[in-house]
Parts: C-alpha cells; structure tokens; sequence
C-alpha cells in the first residue's frame, strides 16, 4: 500500500528548459530501476515550471529513493539547469487509486 510520498518543484534556468525536460525523461529510466518506488511521474506545469511526484510504502522506500540515483543525478545537475534549488516537500498519502 502506497503511504508517503514526494513532491518536487524544479525551476528550469532560462534556455535551459528542454534540457530539464530531457534530463526528467532520463529519471523515468532510473525510476523503472527502483525496487522501493512503484509511483513516479514528471509533470511539466508550463514554461520552466516542472515538477516530480513520487510515493512509496513506507518512509524506508522514500529515504532509499531520497538516497539514491535520481537524486544524486538531480544534486550533480541543478547548478546548471536550475534557477533555484529543487522544493523538495514529503507528504502523507491519503488515498491512491491506480491500474
């Protein structure tokens, strides 16, 4: 049962929005590599607004996800793609229907 999640705003730096669009399509890759996130989703919210939203079981998954690959490579690139560091909010999910 999915019971915690993330919410991450990203700002994309001017000009460097298709990059950021890029680097999000390559985070769905790591994502199907993560045992511990079964929801994980990439929104354009318009312009150079981007964001990530991704739930877990428990608060063991999120930190495992928190720890590893995409936020590694999301820390090592936002100095060049991004205008303001990641808003990075952790959440409790209340309700969740999927496939």
């Amino acid at each position: 049962m999915i019971k915690v999640g993330l919410f991450v705003r990203l700002q994309a730096k001017p000009g460097k929005e298709e990059e950021l669009a890029a680097f999000l399509m390559q985070g769905l890759e790591l994502a199907k590599q993560e045992t511990t996130t079964p929801v994980w989703f990439a929104f354009r919210l318009g312009g150079g607004s981007f964001a990530i939203f991704d739930a877990f079981a428990d608060e063991t998954g999120r930190q495992a996800h928190l720890n590893g690959p995409i936020a590694k490579a999301l820390m090592e690139h936002a100095p060049a793609l991004l205008a303001e560091p990641p808003a990075i909010q952790q959440l409790d999910v209340m309700g969740v229907k999927l496939p």
